[in-house]
């Protein structure tokens, strides 16, 4: 008589062997499984095809997230900044910077006082840590500069945060005299701006002065920041937060020595001041200027929008999503603390 078994053996096992390559014709994409050991994605489908792309999972433990917000003052508008606070609590971001213009600013130390209570009530909301950047209502002036360092601390500073070097720069650095100089003709511009508008405003000698889109960084900044990038040569990316643009100031040497020290290094720029949103591209990097989220709209200076910005940093550089805040809306289809009767579009705060 004919054994069989052996045949029926060797039969079973190429019909699981056909079995498995049909199943892996079509694989599910990396990180899923169906069984065995935990992966970021589980189901119970043992053959294909599957009912989805085979796109990589973007999960990545090394993935940065952050925010930026724009001027809130300058004119501000109110209740502003309190829903941008709310949304970016809604977006969850590791950590919160900004461009600067915190406060409208004063010559009166009860004032400033005041203001910068109302401020870090404010800033405080938020779920995520907010780092401090000085613009032109925060600093230029003695009397407002005294009051950051008492209350906020240095001018100019730089942070590290996991592998990304953060440099919050000081654009009013200017010495004591000229410091005084700006401030006065600034004060004498913003009365301007309060009776006769902000078109007025553009005409005063304030407003004409390359100070008024430049700043000033010292040249002591300057070298601080340079040891900086030498003392963090191995991050992966540096961002460089500052409220007005030095670099339209060719000459500025500060400046210029601190560019070429940045040149080998990949870096993204975030200012402010203008009140109108801008992206442009120097020395093959983005220099972005925001908008604002919270202070006057000035259209004639480009695109006036209330925004703040979504920054993801992974393995294939830094990604920028900029967030029109009248889309960011709650879970109830609504902007929050009672966001929808406010004005967040310029189209609707000029009807």
């Amino acid at each position: 008589m004919v054994n069989h078994r052996p045949i029926r053996r060797l039969a079973a096992v190429l019909a699981a062997l056909v079995l498995v390559a049909s199943c892996s014709e079509q694989p599910a994409p990396s990180g899923s499984s169906a069984s065995g050991s935990r992966a970021l994605l589980e189901h119970d489908i043992v053959r294909g095809p599957f009912p989805w792309t085979d796109r990589d999972f973007a999960y990545d433990p090394d993935v940065v997230r952050f925010a930026v917000f724009a001027d809130l003052t300058g004119g501000e508008r109110e209740g502003i900044f309190e829903i941008a606070i709310e949304q970016l609590n809604m977006l969850r971001p590791e950590l919160i910077v900004n461009v600067g213009d915190l406060i409208e600013g004063s010559t009166v130390r009860v004032e400033l006082n005041r203001q910068w209570d109302s401020f870090d009530a404010r800033a405080g909301k938020a779920q995520a840590p907010v780092f401090y950047t000085g613009g032109n209502h925060d600093l230029l002036g003695k009397e407002m500069r005294e009051a950051w360092q008492d209350r906020v601390g240095p001018r100019f500073y730089y942070f590290r945060y996991r592998d990304i070097l953060f440099l919050v720069l000081d654009t009013e650095d200017y010495p004591s005299a000229r410091l005084e100089e700006i401030a006065q003709m600034r004060r004498e511009a913003a009365a301007v701006a309060a009776r006769d508008g902000w078109d007025a405003f553009r005409q005063t000698p304030y407003a004409r002065m390359p100070e008024d889109t430049t700043g000033y960084i010292s040249q002591l900044q300057s070298d601080y920041m340079v040891r900086a990038l030498a003392d963090n040569a191995d991050v992966r990316w540096t961002f460089l937060l500052m409220h007005k643009a030095p670099w339209k100031d060719g000459d500025m040497r500060s400046w210029n020595l601190l560019e070429r020290y940045l040149q080998d290094r990949p870096y993204t720029v975030f200012h402010g001041h203008k009140h109108a949103y801008l992206r442009e591209e120097r020395n093959g990097r983005d220099y972005i200027r925001l908008a604002t989220t919270g202070g006057v709209f000035l259209p004639a200076n480009g695109l006036a929008v209330d925004q703040l910005v979504w920054v993801t940093v992974d393995s294939e550089g830094a990604h920028i999503a900029n967030l029109q805040m009248s889309g960011i809306l709650d879970k109830t289809g609504h902007l929050p603390l009672d966001g929808d009767n406010t004005c967040l579009e310029i189209k609707d705060c000029f009807n």
